[in-house]
């Protein structure tokens, strides 16, 4: 990843940032900066994430591969009591699932768990975790490109660090939208077309 960096900003978020180019995530997911939100706090920077396909494979028209999101730190140099802390991350992703799985009533449970699993898998704590996820299902009338039937997870979620080491962050951030697309653990490979189970 690029960055942009300017003298202006305090120590503790450029380390922040630093911290967050440290991360290494899953080969199939590609990140980079983008324009962060102006009015959310004093200082803030944004990443980028989405899973790649290979240049040589066919992405299909209905293909329910398709997985992106978005990383937000926050920083504020004062505090935000609701933040119990300086570092805000805020988090999105967004990712296409098969219509066996959209319907079944416990994958919101799954998707959060799959974000708690991440964090606490790893040694960073972490404080005022919060969130919802989405499943959603929409059928395209008339003459509107794309496949007759979409279904789609989504995960909005919020913590504040307790540290300015990111990369840890990062790498939970990526885990779950590589278990959110159905891809297989770095450094296995699958034959064929992938199995759009995710559970």
């Amino acid at each position: 990843m690029t960055e942009h960096r300017s003298d202006a900003e305090p120590a503790p978020f450029r380390a922040a940032i630093d911290a967050m180019h440290r991360a290494q995530v899953h080969p199939a997911i590609e990140i980079g900066p983008i324009r962060p939100p102006q009015r959310l706090a004093p200082f803030s920077y944004a990443i980028g994430a989405e899973v790649k396909h290979a240049d040589s494979e066919q992405i299909d028209e209905q293909s329910d591969g398709d997985a992106f999101g978005r990383l937000i730190l926050l920083y504020d140099p004062d505090g935000a009591e609701a933040w119990n802390g300086t570092h805000r991350l805020v988090a999105y992703i967004q990712a296409d699932v098969d219509e066996s799985l959209a319907d079944d009533p416990l994958l919101p449970e799954v998707g959060w768990s799959w974000l708690v699993d991440a964090l606490e898998s790893r040694s960073e704590p972490l404080n005022a975790l919060g969130g919802t996820v989405t499943s959603t299902s929409s059928v395209r009338y008339g003459d509107i490109a794309g496949p007759p039937k979409a279904h789609q997870l989504e995960l909005r979620a919020s913590w504040t660090a307790t540290s300015e080491d990111l990369s840890t962050h990062v790498e939970a951030f990526c885990e779950v939208l590589a278990y959110a697309a159905g891809l297989p653990p770095a450094g296995i490979t699958t034959l064929g077309q992938r199995s759009s189970s995710r559970t």
